[in-house]
């Protein structure tokens, strides 16, 4: 199987505040959007992509239907620092306040409406001891 792309889809039953939460404090814009579904782009990466959906609605499999859960969601930037600041500025939950982790990682963690974890990093240096576990050439910044 040959990939062409990936992005995750969110299952919610808000479809316009999720969506309007991503293009607020993510930088996202709207590729499409309907009542059912939007296709959000990154205003800064056209790489990065996110779906949003009615859980509930009909292409969604009966047994699949429902909204997101047990789901953290990366985003990694240039700056975590100054999107800590942001997003404390925005009044949004600090779930994980920012910090360096000796695996390798400058990061923090938020929530979007739906309870989606928004991890926000910046690889950096890992430990000495994380160091080891890593593949070859695939360590920090």
């Amino acid at each position: 199987m040959k990939t062409t792309s990936y992005y995750p889809v969110l299952m919610t039953g808000d479809v316009a505040g999720t969506a309007a939460f991503y293009i607020e404090h993510f930088g996202f814009q709207p590729l499409f959007t309907s009542d059912w579904y939007v296709h959000l782009r990154s205003v800064e990466n056209s790489r990065v992509n996110l779906g949003i959906v009615q859980g509930d609605h009909e292409t969604i499999p009966e047994e699949g239907r429902g909204r997101a859960s047990g789901l953290l969601i990366n985003f990694e930037v240039r700056d975590p620092d100054a999107v800590y600041e942001r997003t404390i500025a925005a009044g949004l939950p600090i779930l994980r306040p920012l910090r360096d982790e000796p695996f390798g990682q400058r990061h923090f963690i938020t929530r979007d409406p739906n309870g989606v974890l928004i991890d926000v990093i910046k690889p950096i240096p890992p430990s000495e001891e994380f160091l080891a576990q890593y593949a070859e050439g695939a360590a920090g910044a």
